[in-house]
């Protein structure tokens, strides 16, 4: 039997004051970190301004502005000037990111400064580890991923985030760093998504693809076995990549884990609502309160996104 005339859903929708009250799922400047690229050239991009390269001079000043609209932490990727077949540019004193950090830790302590640990930018050939034999050798690339995370701490880095995908590095990491922060890219898949990123950090592979170590798309139970191994290696943080596709597997990951869980909003999904407001098919600002009120909704306690100072912007 319908309960209808007496219960009435719409009675705590009239009013945009009774749905601030009732909503359930809260999103705010403090649930979104930004990644930032540093490299040795400057390189707007008006297009996808969230997707632009900052020298070491510009990322303070951008810093500068993220911190002024409230932005609370950033993530760091950088972009060699030379690269070699081992990515050596990845852990090297002087590299690009640990300069960044440098900087930036001087300049900003209130500011969380997170960096991606992976040698896909580094590498002459664009895939994420040491290839042998035409393939990517699992246990030399870990041994060279805890190499680069120490590298970064000691630069000023205050979380390290593996994205490599390399069984084990959760734990080769965390041998090395056992106090550091760890966010885990516990799953990653080998997704169509990544193009805008690949070409901001010259990171596309030279030759195959990355299938052999990202997960593939159609697996659920998979990513829930990369969560609970990089649990029991020390992880602190789960992240699920990209994340619109991928809203089952966050809910499924949240719902069998207690770790505080990251999303990743990547480049291609803020892309494609760059384009389409571009268009005028679509407002970009409700789509993307939209798009990250639905990852925050699936599970996600903290959304690495490209939209985080726009974000902040919107709401000054």
């Amino acid at each position: 039997m319908s309960s209808f005339p007496v219960t009435r859903l719409r009675r705590l929708r009239q009013t945009s004051v009774l749905r601030d009250f009732v909503r359930e799922t809260s999103l705010s400047v403090d649930d979104l970190l930004m990644p930032l690229f540093v490299a040795p050239q400057q390189l707007r991009n008006a297009r996808l301004p969230g997707l632009a390269r900052h020298t070491v001079e510009s990322v303070v000043t951008e810093c500068e502005e993220l911190v002024r609209l409230g932005v609370k932490g950033v993530l760091l990727f950088g972009v060699p000037e030379e690269k070699d077949d081992e990515g050596s540019g990845a852990w090297i004193d002087d590299g690009i990111v640990q300069s960044a950090l440098r900087a930036l830790s001087a300049r900003f302590p209130e500011l969380l400064l997170v960096t991606d640990v992976c040698l896909c930018e580094y590498t002459t050939h664009g895939h994420c580890g040491v290839i042998v034999h035409g393939e990517v050798d699992n246990d030399a690339t870990i041994e060279l991923l805890a190499r680069t995370a120490v590298s970064h701490v000691e630069a000023g880095a205050d979380v390290i985030a593996p994205s490599d995908m390399m069984d084990g590095r959760v734990a080769a990491i965390r041998e090395q760093l056992p106090t550091t922060p760890l966010i885990a890219y516990s799953v990653k898949y080998a997704s169509a998504f990544y193009g805008p990123f690949r070409e901001v950090a010259d990171s596309a592979p030279a030759f195959g693809d990355r299938r052999g170590y990202q997960m593939d798309p159609g697996n659920v139970r998979e990513a829930l076995r990369e969560c609970e191994q990089d649990v029991l290696e020390g992880a602190d943080m789960l992240m699920v990549k990209p994340a619109l596709p991928y809203l089952d597997v966050l809910r499924a990951v949240r719902d069998r884990f207690e770790l505080p869980l990251a999303a990743y909003n990547v480049s291609g999904e803020y892309a494609m609502v760059k384009a389409a407001a571009a268009a005028g098919d679509l407002d970009e600002q409700a789509a993307a309160i939209e798009s990250l009120t639905a990852i925050r909704r699936a599970g996600a306690d903290v959304i690495f996104t490209y939209w985080a100072k726009e974000f902040a912007s919107w709401l000054c």
